[in-house]
């Protein structure tokens, strides 16, 4: 089997992006935000309007990313991924600049925290400036994602099953076809109700490790 996983608001309990918009950009962000959530953009689109909207020191940042919470099953899960030898994966429009930060407060290494295994969006500080770029952004693509998520689980997931996608918000949409089970809360899980896909609702990674050995039983 293998594991992908979203990042904000999956491994860490709040949304990251989302915190450093709401108390170091200018508050147009919402507006772009409300652009992206009906459809009229892509997210890679929404991430460089909005990022473009922060104005920070490499200071205030710092402390705003360590203070974020991570779900306090994660680190176990992380464990047991590498003492079963289950690939894991994270993948998210977030930015590593603080994904590599939280994994490693978190206590976390190997190849998760030094990039093999994270494919996420990039970030550089320039100043008080916040530079994005998108190395994981498919082009042509109909959604215009930021890290497109549903072509890294068709790709990495060649020839492996199960396919487990774990996932909390509507960034993590496009992935769900591509997996053979899914783990959602929150957004993700409303959208897969709506829509009649296949899910396991979870709330913390206690019961996605759970659910996953789980299924090492039956494979």
């Amino acid at each position: 089997m293998i594991v992908f996983t979203d990042f904000d608001g999956t491994i860490t309990q709040l949304d990251v992006t989302d915190e450093i918009l709401a108390q170091l950009a200018h508050p147009s962000w919402q507006e772009v935000e409300q652009e992206w959530t009906r459809g009229l953009i892509g997210s890679r689109e929404c991430l460089e309007r909005q990022i473009a909207l922060v104005d920070a020191s490499p200071e205030e940042l710092h402390a705003l990313i360590d203070a974020v919470p991570i779900d306090p099953g994660f680190a176990s899960f992380y464990r047991f991924t590498r003492q079963h030898a289950i690939p894991l994966y994270v993948l998210s429009e977030g930015f590593d600049y603080w994904i590599e930060r939280i994994l490693k407060r978190a206590g976390v290494n190997g190849p998760l925290q030094n990039g093999t295994h994270m494919f996420a969006s990039a970030l550089r500080l320039e100043g008080r400036r916040l530079i994005p770029s998108f190395p994981h952004s498919v082009r042509p693509c109909e959604h215009g994602c930021a890290t497109c998520k549903a072509a890294l689980l068709r790709r990495l997931g060649e020839g492996k099953r199960p396919v487990i996608f774990v996932g909390d918000g509507l960034s993590d949409r496009f992935a769900v076809d591509e997996a053979d089970v899914v783990l959602a809360k929150r957004q993700l899980l409303a959208y897969c109700q709506e829509h009649g896909k296949a899910c396991r609702p979870y709330s913390t990674f206690a019961e996605v490790e759970q659910a996953i050995a789980e299924l090492i039983e039956t494979v």
